[in-house]
């Protein structure tokens, strides 16, 4: 069997240390130095160089004075991006409130009522409330939000833990995914607009805490950690 092309081994290489950014495996401001990635993906420096260099065109590394790292969002980032959450994740309800048909909303409905059953995972419901919102996003029938909801997503991965870890937040998300439904299915588009706005606030509120915690933590760590094995 023929080794994998040089392409296949970048994709595999992107997705790998991407994954490694959104679950926090490769820290805000952790360096990326690329012999160990190597190392850790078994992989030659040509497909890993080319991962890196896509994962720094879409804005999820930055060089710095030590070579490339993970790139890191201080409080003023952190609060223009979910304001330009805020805005686009409410203009999307608001246009699947207008434009979505009886299948969109079915679909909306089973999706939440899946959640519904999922173990108490912080982490799979981050995943599945990922794919809650793209359903929105495409009953939103709006191709450049969905472009521009898919890259603010990438850059909300930079902020690490998810917020359905904090107590209580993953029954609160799923009482205010049900409101955005309800809105979207009874074509209320300023009350879908509104409760998705309200939505993300409190995603923010709960960030701002979670990153907080995170500052108090990290003080006096070394700023360097293992790759997974």
């Amino acid at each position: 069997m023929p080794p994998p092309r040089t392409g296949a081994l970048a994709e595999r290489a992107y997705a790998a240390i991407r994954d490694a950014i959104q679950d926090n495996t490769l820290g805000s401001g952790q360096r990326i130095p690329e012999l160990e990635l190597c190392g850790w993906l078994k992989m030659s420096r040509t497909p890993v160089r080319e991962a890196l260099r896509r994962l720094q065109s879409e804005g999820m590394l930055e060089h710095g004075q030590g070579g490339l790292s993970v790139v890191r969002l201080d409080l003023r980032a952190v609060t223009e991006l979910y304001d330009l959450r805020e805005s686009l994740e409410g203009t999307a309800a608001s246009l699947a409130a207008r434009g979505a048909d009886a299948t969109e909303i079915r679909i909306l409905q089973a999706t939440l009522d899946a959640h519904r059953k999922l173990p108490d995972d912080p982490k799979v419901h981050a995943r599945e409330n990922t794919l809650f919102h793209q359903q929105i996003y495409r009953a939103a029938h709006n191709r450049f939000l969905l472009k521009s909801l898919q890259s603010l997503h990438d850059s909300v991965a930079l902020l690490g833990r998810t917020t359905f870890a904090a107590p209580g937040r993953i029954q609160a998300a799923t009482d205010e995914h049900q409101a955005i439904v309800d809105a979207i299915a009874q074509h209320d588009e300023a009350q879908a607009e509104a409760h998705a706005r309200r939505h993300v606030r409190r995603g923010y509120e709960l960030r701002i805490g979670i990153l907080a915690a995170a500052q108090a933590d990290n003080r006096g760590r070394m700023e360097q950690r293992p790759y997974p094995s």
